[in-house]
This record gives structure tokens, sequence and C-alpha cells, in this order.
């Protein structure tokens, strides 16, 4: 006999895609088992009706010449030879009937029985468990999603702890029913070959004995025949029965092993460590599907890895399907505000944003683990696992000190031998150092025992309680972000320059030299070393907006500014020399008691860090040609205000010439004397005219002299 395919019992609690599908096709195996099992039945049915029938026609015959010597016929006489002839073939008959009523018997016992027990018993209990099996997973659905769907923000230890055994109990017996209806899938595998060989066996059985009176080489030859078949009957018979006991062995090892497994989240951490090392994982995952404007749905998917690509795959679907490219992709654990174990892949690009939800908080690390691994191509290499391991190790050991740091320190403070620095090397960070940096020590870059700020912060939190009162006192609303309106709309109307990217924060921390070169460096070295150490993996994107004023961190969902940077105070501005993703710079900031200190802002952008770089150096170059712009151009109108003052000036002086001219001329007329005499002794008369315009004169000039006066 060929090998018998099986359904593999130790994969039931995974109850991955792949095995719904094989299922799949050992359930249509049935089906066409019990289609053909159905045929055959009705055919050796009517097999045994006929025979049913042959016996009793046979034995009507029998019976009826039997009654021949009781007939009368009307022209037959008393026939003793034919009577006698027909008594023996009655008596022949009758045997003849006996023979078929025994061979009838025979064919409902080897015949009809086995075919008519596989189709009654072992195809409806299969079809049985289908239903029951079916019922267990729907109910272990239903459980799974009331535990996800667990608020996060109203957490109720009764209603989790109502969720956690729901979803133990239904997949328990989910898992329980798997294995039980595998079992008997397999079984009937073999069930399928008896089934079909024992009934014809006891049918050509019977029709032996039956016709035993006939040739003694066809019986021999048939004999052998059946022997064989029968011996191949009894061995697949034995191979059954193994394989029942070695599976029934199997379920209840798997039921002692995987009863931890039930629950979704593990009781005691210790028990399972988080793997790092991984560079491929596959399981069931919930995805965010977005169904409209704001709204959003969430699907429960296999997910798996393959190469480079993320992909998903559904209950009955035979080939899974491309998610997202997890080269070079950046990983984060996010929060939802009705999930729970949520993680965001973001593409490389940054075109492409998937949200997951894990089962359990481990689950969700070694996705995380297992995609940040992939994303440096660490499954490209021939040992994938130990290159991980080696990579991860690296990160551990990143608070111990480089040996170059090491040996200076030694070199500079010989009393303190045993003192360590505050961070060393990380490989995927860290390079050799500079010249400029192997002259400075680690205290001269970074300030001793300074804080890392993992999150972003705004600095004009400590200005919203007197926004907040100036603004009850004048009735206006206070926007909550520090920022006003009005600032924001100048900044984007006057500024040229307008370049938007796409970045991570990782954090922040004071520095102490500003000057060097290496600060940017040393400080992206120890915020990811400090990340690697406390398993930090969350970080907060934001949209940042270059100008020619300032530097904006926008929040991408709501659109608010979370920092406002002043161009003035960036300092320097860099990116790393291996990973050109990372990029920082340095702000000169003022504290609360007016005191200067530098801080460094370290960001992951999707785009090239020195591009960034690059813009940030374009707005300085256009805020200071600007700014000299603006100083010539106010020089400019100081002049034209000078000159326009000085005309003024002399309009003025040249006016009060001509008034005193004028004046001085009145004057002289109004000396003269009125109406001299004629030298002839007669008097010169004056037209009308001239004495009204001399007396108009003469009361203007007086009326001048006075306002002189």
């Amino acid at each position: 006999m060929p090998g018998i395919e099986k359904l593999p019992i130790e994969e039931t609690l995974e109850d991955s895609p792949q095995t719904r599908s094989l299922l799949g096709v050992f359930e249509e195996d049935t089906a066409a088992i019990s289609n053909y099992c159905t045929q055959l039945y009705q055919a050796m049915h009517r097999i045994y009706d006929a025979q049913n029938e042959l016996s009793a026609a046979t034995h009507l015959t029998s019976r009826l010449l039997k009654e021949y010597d009781k007939q009368r016929f009307p022209l037959g006489g008393d026939d003793e030879v034919m009577s006698s002839t027909l008594q023996q073939f009655a008596k022949v008959i009758d045997e003849l009937s006996s023979c078929h009523a025994v061979l009838s018997t025979q064919l409902a016992d080897a015949m009809m029985f086995p075919i008519s027990q596989f189709k009654e018993r072992d195809l409806k209990e299969i079809l049985t468990l289908k239903e029951v099996f079916q019922i267990a997973s729907d109910d272990h659905d239903t459980a799974i999603n009331r535990y996800s769907r667990l608020s996060k923000r109203r957490d109720n230890d009764k209603l989790r702890a109502e969720a956690v055994e729901d979803v133990y109990t239904s997949r328990k017996k989910q898992h329980q029913t798997m294995m039980h209806y595998f079992c008997s899938l397999n079984t009937l595998q073999y069930k399928k070959k008896t089934a079909l060989l024992e009934p014809l066996l006891g049918y050509m059985q019977a029709q032996i004995s039956f016709f035993k009176l006939g040739s003694e080489n066809l019986t021999q030859q048939w004999e052998e025949f059946l022997g064989t078949i029968g011996t191949s009957v009894q061995n697949v018979r034995r191979e059954m029965e193994e394989e029942i006991g070695q599976m029934q062995q199997t379920i209840q090892d798997m039921e002692r092993s995987c009863d931890p497994l039930y629950a979704p989240c593990d009781p005691d951490p210790a028990h399972s460590p988080v793997c790092r090392n991984l560079t491929q994982k596959q399981g069931y995952l919930y995805i965010r599907n977005k169904t409209g404007l704001v709204s959003s749905s969430w699907e429960r998917q296999y997910f798996f890895t393959q190469g480079g690509n993320l992909m998903q795959q559904g209950r009955g679907e035979v080939a899974g399907g491309l998610v997202t490219d997890l080269d070079n992709c950046s990983v984060m654990a996010v929060d939802s505000d009705d999930r729970r174990f949520c993680f965001q892949v973001t593409s490389f690009d940054g075109k492409k944003v998937v949200t997951l939800q894990a089962e359990s908080r481990k689950d969700c690390e070694e996705w995380i683990s297992t995609i940040n691994n992939i994303s440096k191509r660490i499954y490209l290499s021939e040992n994938a696992e130990e290159l991980a391991a080696r990579v991860n190790q690296s990160a551990l050991e990143a608070v111990t000190p480089s040996p170059s740091f090491q040996q200076r320190h030694e070199s500079m403070r010989p009393s303190s031998k045993g003192r360590v620095g505050r961070a060393g090397s990380i490989s995927s960070v860290g390079s050799e150092p500079s010249p400029a940096l192997s002259v400075l020590s680690l205290d001269a870059l970074v300030a001793p025992e300074t804080p890392i700020q993992f999150d972003i912060i705004s600095p004009v939190s400590e200005e919203n309680s007197a926004q907040s009162k100036a603004a009850a006192q004048s009735g206006r609303r206070s926007n909550p972000f520090g920022e006003s309106g009005d600032s924001t709309s100048e900044d984007s109307e006057d500024s040229i320059l307008h370049q938007l990217f796409i970045v991570r924060f990782l954090g922040s921390m004071e520095v102490k030299n500003t000057e060097s070169g290496d600060v940017i460096s040393e400080t992206m070295r120890q915020i990811l070393a400090a990340r690697a150490i406390h398993n930090i993996f969350r970080m907060t994107e934001s949209h940042l907006l270059v100008t020619c004023d300032c530097l904006k961190l926008i929040d991408p969902q709501t659109q608010v500014t979370r920092l406002r940077f002043p161009l003035s105070t960036v300092i320097q501005c860099s990116s790393h020399q291996d990973n050109k993703r990372l990029f920082g710079f340095v702000l000169q900031q003022t504290g609360g008691r007016g005191e200067s200190r530098a801080v460094c802002y370290i960001f992951e952008s999707n785009d090239d860090g020195e591009k960034i770089c690059d813009s940030v150096g374009l707005a300085k170059q256009i805020a200071f040609h600007s700014e000299m712009d603006r100083k010539a151009s106010e020089k400019r109108k100081e002049q034209d205000k000078a000159k326009e003052k000085q005309q003024e000036e002399l309009s003025k002086q040249r006016q009060i010439e001509k008034d005193l001219e004028e004046q001085s001329r009145l004057i002289a007329a109004s000396s003269r004397p009125a109406n001299p005499p004629a030298p002839d002794g007669q008097f010169l008369v004056l037209s009308n005219s001239q004495s009204e315009e001399s007396d108009a004169g003469g009361e203007e000039g007086k009326k001048k002299g006075e306002s002189e006066a």
C-alpha cells in the first residue's frame, strides 16, 4: 500500500492558514469519499435486493414446481415422467433456493454491514466533529475579539479576568476539538481502504461459496486472490490500530504541554523571555484599516515575514499578499486610544504606514525586534540569527566605555581606575573617534549625569500659566500649545523657504561644548545606547518645517506646532557619518533665571539627514541676507528722511526771506509824503483808483507792521 497522507496534529494550536488549507483538502477528500461511498452503497444495496428477489423467486419457482401435481389441466393427462422430472427440478431448485438464501445472508453480513457501518457511523461522526469544530472556532474568534477590544483607558480587572478566562476556555475547546477532528480525518484515510475492500471481499467470498459446486480451478484461483486481499486488509487494519494509538498519545502529550499556551498573555514572563534575535516571524495580528476620514476598523489576519517583505493571509486564502517592504523601514511602539500592544511600521519613503496590534507585550516586542533586524538586512547573511545576536549583544554592551576612551581616562585620571564612562560605542551608531574628539574628554562634551529626554515636551509650557492669566483678564482664549495664530500666519506668509520633512524624535540632552563638531555624534551615541539598554522603541513622529525664521515640529494629526526654535538659536546642525538618516542640531536656550544652556536634539528621518542639514544652512543664509537687506533698506529710508527734512528747511528759509523783502517794500512805500504840491503851485489830483490803492496799501502796511511788532 502507498503512504497515507496525514494532518499534523502538532500544528493544531497555531491554527495557521496553511493548516486550514490542508484541512480544506482533507475535507474535500472526505466529501468525495462520502459521495462515492453513497453511490457504491446504493449499487451494493441493489445487488442485495436482487439477491433477495432471486432467492424469493427461486423459492417460489420450487414451490410452484412441487404443486405441479395438484394442477388440473384440461388437456393434460397424468404425466408421471413430467411430474417426476419437475419434482427433481423442484428439488434441485429448492436446494438452489436454499443456497441463494444463504448467499443473501452472507451478502448482508459480509457486504452490506461494513459499508453501512462506514456510511452511518464513521462519515456521520466526521460531519458531527466538523460542526463542533466550526462552533468552537467561532466561539474562539468571538472570545479573542472581545479580549482585544478591552479598553486601555477604562481598565477593569473583572472584565479583563472574564475575557482571559473566556479566551482560555474557547481556545482549549477549539484545540481539543481540532485535534480529535484531525485524528478522525487521519483515521478515515485508513478506513476508506478497509470500507471499500471488506464489502468486496465479503461479496466475492459469498459468491465463491455459492459457486462451490463449480470448477475447482476457478475456485482455487479466486481463493488465492481473495486470500491475498484478506492479508492486505489485515495489514491495513493493524497499521490503523498502531496509528490510532500514536495519535491518542500525541493528543495526551499536547494537552499537557499546551495548557499554558491557551491564555493570551503569559502570567509569568520569566518563563518565556523575549527573543530579539529573530529574522523571521509569523502569527496572528490585528491590522487597522481606515473606513472613512476619521473612522477605522481592526481586522485579524495571519502575518508572516518572507525575506524583506511583510505578508498577510486570511483564512481560506491559498497564498498571502504583500503588506509592505521592510527594507530600511522604521518600526516603533505606538499608543492607541482603544487598543493595547500596538506598533507601527513605516516604509523607507514614509508613504505607507501600517498599524498592527499583537496579542501580548512579549509578542509585540518580538515583532518589533524582528522587523528591526529585517530592516537592517541581516536576513541576507548566511548566519542571520548569529549576526542578529551579535548586534543585540553589542547594543547591550553599550554601557561600557570604548577602549580608546578608557585608555584616555586612565592616562588623564590615574587615581580613578574603576571609573566607568557614560556610554560606549554602539555598532549601528558609533564609529572611530575623530582627532578633535580624541583631544576632548567625555565630560568636556556632555555634562556628567545629564538626564536624557525621550519624549517631546514643549518649552513654552512654563509660560502657559502667565498667558492664561493675561487671556482671562483680556477676555480672550489662550492657546494651550503656547503659540499664537498671528505669529504662525506671519511666519508662513513672510518666509521665503518652506521645506517639510518627516522625522522621529529620538531624544535630547544638555551639552557643554558647543564649538566641537563631534558633540552631535557623541550625543547620538549616548541616546541610542540608552534606548538599547532600556528597550525603548517608541518614537514620536512629527513634521519638521524649515523656514527662514524658525524650525517647527508639527503634529501630523492635529497640525499643531509642538516646538518652535528660532533660527538664530541654532548653533550647528550635522548628520551621522555612517547612518545618514540620523541628524541633530544644537540650540542655545535661555533658562528661567536668565542662564544660557546648550541642548542637542537628535532625530531620525526618512530622507537623508544631510539634506535636512543643508536646508537648515540654506535657511540661515537666506535669513542672514534678508537681515542685511533689511538693514540696508532702513539705512536708505533714514537717508531719504534726512534729505526731505533738509529740503523742508530750505523751503522755509526761502519763504522767510521772501516775506522780509515784501515787508521792507511795504514799509518804504508807507514812509513817502501824501499829495506833494506841483511845481507850478497847482495841486496834483489823483484818480479814484489810485487813491483807493494807496489807501489799501497803507492799511496793509499798517497791519503787517503791527504783525511784525
